[in-house]
């Protein structure tokens, strides 16, 4: 079972000082057959187990219990809902894992993200490495750090709470990368707890992200999977 690195810096631990997961009330799954799942995640839940038993309580060990040959694909953030692949195999998880690492999943996230963004769609290319004193948090750096891109739509504004709902298209799929992005042009995700300034997270219990949709290829069949989460905020 893979476990998530708890040795970071002072913000990781605040996070996961009063890790309090959500109750485990059954698997919301979205698709499944013999061959892989796609689980919905709900905010507030690890999505791989952390060391110690008090942050054992994840995604991928709830579906354990259900299916004890899943194999976890990739991850969400703690705070980060919705949509998350499980293969049902080792020979599965690599096909899948494979999918990922070339780019070959298609992924639309909805954020709620602060202020009133001037124009309806855009990109972001800034290169993001860790900020290694502050770990898990992840910095812009033009010098050394890992091409990221991400493209964004406008969805409706708010002009009452001053944000604005967002789809966001992670082309490639850095740590962090979709929070930091709309960080660095002005435009926090709301509740956001590493990004957001004080204001900006107040303005919800959770971080404000789903990860709404996933478009794949069948590893076996080759037909294309198409889920939809509905989002929660």
């Amino acid at each position: 079972m893979m476990t998530e690195p708890l040795e970071a810096g002072s913000a990781a631990l605040h996070q996961l000082a009063d890790y309090a997961p959500p109750p485990h009330t059954g698997l919301d799954i979205a698709y499944a057959d013999d061959t892989f799942l796609i689980v919905n995640k709900p905010s507030g839940l690890l999505s791989v187990p952390g060391r110690g038993e008090k942050f054992h309580d994840s995604l991928a060990s709830r579906v354990l219990l259900a299916f004890p040959q899943a194999l976890i694909v990739h991850r969400l953030d703690m705070q980060t809902s919705g949509l998350l692949v499980m293969a049902l195999g080792a020979q599965v998880h690599r096909d899948l894992s494979a999918l990922f690492q070339t780019r070959q999943v298609q992924k639309r996230y909805v954020a709620q993200v602060a202020g009133q963004m001037a124009t309806d769609i855009g990109e972001v290319a800034l290169p993001l490495i860790t900020d290694w004193p502050n770990r898990p948090r992840q910095k812009v750096d033009w010098a050394d750090g890992k091409p990221a891109l991400t493209r964004w739509q406008v969805v409706a504004r708010d002009a009452l709470h001053n944000t604005t709902r967002v789809e966001l298209e992670p082309v490639t799929g850095r740590s962090h990368q979709l929070r930091v992005h709309m960080m660095s042009i002005g435009h926090a995700i709301v509740g956001d707890p590493l990004y957001a300034s004080a204001a900006v997270r107040a303005q919800a219990g959770r971080l404000l992200l789903h990860a709404a949709e996933l478009k794949l290829q069948h590893p076996r069949t080759g037909e294309w999977v198409h889920t939809v989460s509905p989002v929660p905020f």
